[in-house]
């Protein structure tokens, strides 16, 4: 293993000038990850300096055997924290060899409400809490819990310290610095109120950036989850009963709200969304009826509400925006699985561009 470990962290740069980059996509079911590694002749610092690349579609349940060829196209690059030096990590989408985003493809529909001049204008900024639960591998049982047991009931574990409270640091640590290292606005990090359950933090990013970011730190957490034998789950609600669930909470702002008299331009965004309840909810990740159940910090999924300071509400603003009369709020709806190219145009399309 310590000769395996000296060739992994070989440091290329002191023999060659060509890097390694890994090309990452999302598969067939919308939430898998997929990536291969390519040689490339020399560092690139530029997405559309990258060449296209494709992959066997009808091994990721995204196109049929006889016209397989799905074709890759860089949108996003980020240091790699695995390979480490000028090796780089490489956000893709995916396109028929016509040039057609693939149903999956979410980014191409994302990107062109983010294009609109409207939007473009607004500087749509996102903070976004994504929620996750560490399972042990063998039992897809919570980290740190008994098998086929429970442990005590929550309270002692949000922010917690201790081996019998927090588990899984080292591995959310971990995700952390390769985070930062790759370039990613990774903004914080803490453990959550089921055991076993944490929560990182990405942004302020801006538009089309919200979603790269986040996609790419699920990437680096399933990387990191893999060397570590634990797997990753964003299942909204992956246990029964009197636990809480997995959320994706959306922070959101424009440039009008962030300005002086924001305020009532928030409430009218707010206004907007409860119009639109029932189509956000749609788009804001599977299984999530399961979590909005009006417990554990969570809005009924039928009902629309907002509030200032309140975790029940299906959109919440904070002290400090209302005092300020200016600021953000946050979208508390979706899901740990959601698409964060979906939910973060839909909340800019809906509030932007719905009149």
């Amino acid at each position: 293993m310590s000769l395996l470990s000296h060739l992994i962290n070989l440091n290329l740069s002191e023999s060659t000038q060509k890097i390694i980059a890994e090309y990452v996509w999302i598969g067939g079911s919308g939430l898998d990850l997929r990536s291969k590694a390519r040689t490339l002749p020399g560092p690139v610092s530029d997405p559309a300096k990258l060449p296209k690349w494709n992959y066997d579609g009808s091994s990721t349940n995204q196109a049929p055997g006889d016209d397989s060829e799905v074709i890759l196209y860089p949108q996003a690059i980020f240091k790699d924290p695995f390979r480490r030096g000028s090796n780089i990590l490489v956000i893709c989408d995916a396109y028929t060899p016509a040039g057609e985003p693939i149903p999956t493809n979410k980014r191409a529909a994302a990107a062109k409400i983010f294009n609109h001049p409207d939007v473009a204008k607004e500087e749509p900024w996102y903070g976004i809490e994504q929620e996750y639960t560490l399972l042990q591998k063998d039992t897809n049982w919570p980290l740190g819990w008994p098998i086929g047991g429970f442990p005590g009931p929550q309270g002692p574990y949000y922010c917690g310290a201790g081996a019998d409270k927090a588990f899984g640091r080292d591995i959310v640590d971990a995700h952390y610095k390769a985070c930062l290292y790759a370039g990613i606005n990774i903004s914080g990090i803490n453990a959550e109120v089921m055991p076993g359950q944490w929560e990182f933090q990405v942004g302020p990013t801006e538009g089309i950036a919200a979603g790269d970011q986040i996609w790419a730190a699920r990437y680096i957490l399933e990387r990191i989850t893999e060397i570590a034998g634990v797997v990753l789950s964003l299942d909204p609600k992956p246990i029964k009963g009197d636990w809480n669930g997995a959320g994706a909470h959306c922070n959101y702002s424009t440039k009008s709200m962030r300005n002086d008299g924001g305020i009532d331009v928030i409430k009218k965004a707010i206004e907007k969304l409860s119009l639109r309840h029932k189509e956000h909810i749609a788009a804001y990740g599977e299984g999530n009826e399961r979590r909005l159940t009006g417990h554990h910090e969570t809005a009924d999924i039928h009902t629309f509400s907002w509030g200032v300071a309140n975790r029940g509400a299906s959109v919440r603003v904070g002290r400090d925006t209302e005092k300020q009369g200016k600021g953000y709020f946050e979208d508390r709806r979706p899901a740990s699985n959601m698409d964060p190219y979906v939910v973060t145009s839909m909340i800019a399309e809906t509030t932007i561009l719905t009149k």
